[in-house]
């Protein structure tokens, strides 16, 4: 059987087990919520979802700097890797050996896409569609509840020193969308870097969103920034919610519906 992942490399499988690693968290959370725990053999020390697999699995370094050494001695038959979370340097290590799924993640299509496509690799295609059922249950049901809700203009951070925020072409401003968040820096792509002194110019949002993920925000960064905006209320959020693809969607739209609710009830 033969398959093309999302940047088109073409790959072939046989109809037997497989052992996986994985560089991806939400890839890692994925898999075992479709039933493939027996088969990761390999896993990044970011991936800390289920929790007990930093205990059971094998840790082979984080998703920029795995240890390919490492990974090669685990003979895996598969790698899950990301295009954004994974350089193309790993990738290519990799395939020196083994055969690398290289995901795009930019939508919940996307998402799904991949969930269909990990069923059909690796025998998994009732519990793939059983995921997806839920994930597009969850969504619709998010959906219908936005409804009472006007869209509030709004910047997401990921970094500082330099400050940088989420833009388009990205799964975090894909979900902001669907939350009715009007990212002012969707004019932008991917993570840029913005100057804070001009974020009234920007588009002198509503709401200033400090993701917990990768950079660890605190009140002095929100204060720091808080002095070039308007009317800004800042929010600490939790970055995995915004930003881990697959099945953490059954979490996320919960999520995004309780913040919305909370944000709701502030005074702007």
């Amino acid at each position: 059987m033969t398959f093309i992942d999302d940047l088109g490399n073409v790959l072939s499988f046989e109809r037997r087990n497989t052992k996986i690693v994985s560089l991806v968290p939400s890839i890692t959370e994925t898999l075992y919520d479709l039933n493939l725990e027996e088969f990761i053999v390999g896993v990044t020390k970011f991936c800390i979802s289920p929790p007990h697999f930093k205990h059971v699995k094998n840790i082979v370094g984080g998703t920029k700097d795995a240890d390919i050494e490492k990974i090669k001695a685990l003979k895996p038959d598969l790698v899950f890797c990301n295009k954004e979370e994974n350089t193309p340097e790993i990738v290519e290590q990799l395939k020196t050996f083994t055969q690398v799924f290289v995901t795009q993640i930019e939508s919940v299509e996307d998402t799904i896409r991949m969930i269909q496509n990990i069923g059909v690799i690796l025998n998994r295609r009732t519990e793939g569609d059983l995921l997806i059922r839920k994930i597009e249950l969850k969504q619709k049901e998010f959906i219908n509840f936005m409804q009472q809700y006007q869209p509030k203009k709004v910047a997401y951070f990921i970094w500082y020193k330099p400050w940088m925020v989420a833009a388009e072409g990205t799964y975090i401003n894909h979900l902001l969308d669907l939350c009715k968040y009007e990212n002012i820096y969707q004019n932008l792509t991917q993570y840029p870097e913005i100057d804070p002194k001009r974020i009234r110019y920007d588009g002198d949002p509503e709401v200033l969103f400090f993701s917990s993920e990768p950079f660890p925000f605190q009140d002095k960064h929100a204060f720091e920034i808080s002095e070039y905006t308007n009317r800004s209320s800042a929010v600490f959020v939790d970055g995995e919610m915004f930003s881990w693809f697959g099945s953490r969607l059954l979490k996320s739209f919960d999520y995004f519906k309780a913040l919305r609710q909370k944000l709701e009830g502030a005074s702007f």
